[in-house]
């Protein structure tokens, strides 16, 4: 199930999971770096703390990805990629985060995933390429 939506929804989604997520970024051996951060937002845009880790590899490889559980068990999660920009710190940095897609993502009702048809449950919010 595919619904398009306007970036300002990202944001609404997001206020209403709260300011807790988790900050996903690719490390130099190409493995996943998943964090808890804070996300404050700063003009449409979210705007996160990181460590040294984290600023690093958002720095060398600006695609990430911010992740906030469901609010409710069994409702989407809100999982946002885009691109990062780092204001570097000594002990790490400010991320902030260009949006370039947002769903709302769930496991679906029925399947498994390898049976045809839907495995999950997505919502798009946005795309940037569309």
């Amino acid at each position: 199930m595919s619904i398009s939506v306007e970036l300002e929804r990202v944001q609404a989604e997001a206020t209403e999971r709260g300011a807790g997520a988790f900050l996903l970024t690719v490390g130099e051996d190409e493995r996943p770096h998943v964090v808890a951060v804070s996300v404050g937002w700063d003009g449409g845009s979210p705007v996160t703390s990181a460590g040294r880790s984290s600023a690093r590899n958002a720095a060398d490889r600006p695609g990430v990805t911010l992740l906030w559980p469901p609010a409710d068990p069994g409702g989407y999660s809100l999982i946002v990629d885009g691109a990062a920009a780092v204001e570097p710190s000594e002990d790490g940095g400010t991320v902030s985060v260009q949006a370039t897609r947002a769903v709302l993502h769930r496991p679906g009702t029925g399947g498994t995933g390898s049976e045809p048809g839907c495995g999950s449950d997505c919502i798009p919010l946005f795309r940037a390429d569309r």
